[in-house]
């Protein structure tokens, strides 16, 4: 079904509603609803709810990741490993300019994948963070643009894999005679100017060159003005980290009798050196298994695996019992429950607008532009625009790849920084996109509003959008 321009309205409902109410799930849920209702009229909601059902099937393995993941935090931050680490780590950060680059340097080191880096480079310098009193904010940008477009960059991960299968698939590539796969990745990727541009700037932003900038700057202040690390919609997930910094609300007489009873009985029914002191081995192993897995095998793969290191080792040290074990994996779990449910939302979105025909209509307008010269800068535009609106970044880049290619081959467009520019397109989307699933993972990471980090984020996109444009341009007139 193709129904033209009518097929950004469910995209178009969630963006605005969501930057109006700063509530996405809502926003998302009813741009799914209205879009079924466009298709389907009265016969809407059987075809809502099969939507509904393939949505999950066919996401079955990020379900599983992000929710085991979440186990593997509870049980980091059960045997206190997430404290020997932010131990460690303080050694080294002792400014708010170090964190900053020891944050850059650790989500470039973690290359492999982007979910493993997101997912990572948060948990672990969260503490840190938050003793240095710097506003989540900066830690989730800095998480974000140290995940896709580093993973963009360098051929050994999951995202340069993926492209280099896809580009070599096209006759147009085939016809250029590349050595090798990684002779083809060398080639196109120093024209994937927004992962550069994006790289350069955080880094720039970790040195303290560039500084806080609009919503970002206004987060500092807070955080200067002796406001929390974390934005105040963020308040009921961080009682924890509150009372770990001291700044928890004082409670009320009934609170605190209630909260001491519910510590005594905790600490009659737990083993004696239950948890004991936060060593970073109880950390450093669990993750290094999870990193090396994830490289040889996946990361779902990598995460059943650092689970079960984490249940030998705790078991070995006493740091916890297999029921223990057992409950913190259903507790990790459930707290990514609300996260899953916004990105089968998300999810759901794309899937509407991708029924009703929005990457052909996209393509078709960006095809009636002939000048060769501009064509990789409306490649960019049109796969940002098409991977922003429907979420869909490998997807998008699988429908778009066999059109672009061709077309720039008949308008003799620059080949090469056409290609550029689908990876520009794709990378652009992932980050500009609130309701992404890397969005939304960095925000659990760092436990701060997903709409808070999106703003604060976004001027240093808009700074990385107009470099890629400038650069995209200039190419595509010198090589023309």
């Amino acid at each position: 079904m193709e129904l033209g321009a009518l097929s950004v309205l469910p995209v178009l409902i969630a963006i605005i509603g969501s930057l109006i109410t700063r509530r996405p799930f809502e926003c998302l849920l009813m741009g799914s609803l209205i879009g079924c209702i466009i298709m389907y009229g009265g016969g809407f909601l059987p075809e809502w709810t099969n939507m509904l059902q393939t949505t999950i099937a066919d996401n079955v393995w990020i379900i599983a990741v992000c929710g085991l993941f979440g186990s593997l935090i509870a049980l980091l931050t059960a045997a206190r490993g997430t404290e020997g680490f932010s131990a460690w780590a303080t050694k080294f950060c002792k400014t708010r300019r170090t964190t900053r680059v020891v944050t850059f340097i650790l989500g470039v080191v973690i290359f492999v994948d982007d979910y493993l880096n997101m997912l990572t480079v948060g948990n672990c310098m969260r503490p840190v963070n938050d003793k240095l009193k710097m506003p989540r904010e900066s830690l989730a940008f800095i998480t974000g643009a140290t995940g896709t477009p580093v993973c963009m960059l360098l051929p050994f991960s999951t995202w340069a894999a993926f492209y280099i299968a896809l580009f070599q698939q096209q006759a147009e590539v085939q016809a250029m005679n590349f050595s090798s796969s990684i002779d083809l990745f060398m080639h196109f990727i120093p024209y994937n100017f927004f992962s550069i541009t994006m790289v350069l700037i955080t880094f720039l932003f970790a040195l303290g060159i560039i500084p806080p900038i609009g919503p970002m700057k206004k987060a500092y202040k807070r955080v200067e003005d002796g406001g929390t690390p974390w934005c105040e919609k963020s308040a009921e997930i961080n009682q924890e980290d509150a009372e770990a910094l001291g700044i928890a609300a004082r409670p009320t007489m009934a609170e605190s009798v209630e909260k001491a009873e519910a510590e005594l009985e905790a600490a009659a029914q737990a083993p004696a050196d239950s948890h004991g002191e936060g060593k970073l081995i109880d950390f450093a192993i669990p993750m290094l298994a999870l990193i090396v897995v994830t490289f040889v095998q996946d990361i779902l793969v990598g995460v059943v695996v650092a689970l079960a290191v984490c249940l030998v080792q705790y078991l070995i040290r006493k740091k916890m019992t297999i029921a223990e074990w057992t409950e913190k994996l259903y507790e990790g779990f459930a707290d990514m429950i609300p996260t899953l449910i916004c990105l089968m939302a998300a999810f759901m979105v794309a899937g509407t607008s991708g029924a009703m025909g929005l990457t052909q209509w996209v393509i078709d307008v960006a095809a009636g532009f002939p000048l060769p010269a501009l064509f990789p800068a409306i490649v960019f535009v049109a796969v940002g625009f098409i991977t922003f609106a429907t979420g869909s970044f490998w997807g998008t880049s699988t429908i778009v790849t066999p059109i672009l290619l061709p077309l720039a081959a008949a308008m003799s467009a620059p080949m090469m920084l056409t290609m550029g520019a689908i990876l520009c397109g794709c990378t652009m989307g992932t980050q500009v996109c609130f309701f992404s699933d890397g969005n939304m993972l960095i925000a659990t990471s760092v436990k701060n509003d997903l709409m808070e980090n999106y703003f604060a984020t976004l001027p240093y996109l808009g700074m990385a959008i107009g470099l890629t444009l400038v650069c995209l341009i200039i190419g595509g007139f010198v090589m023309a």
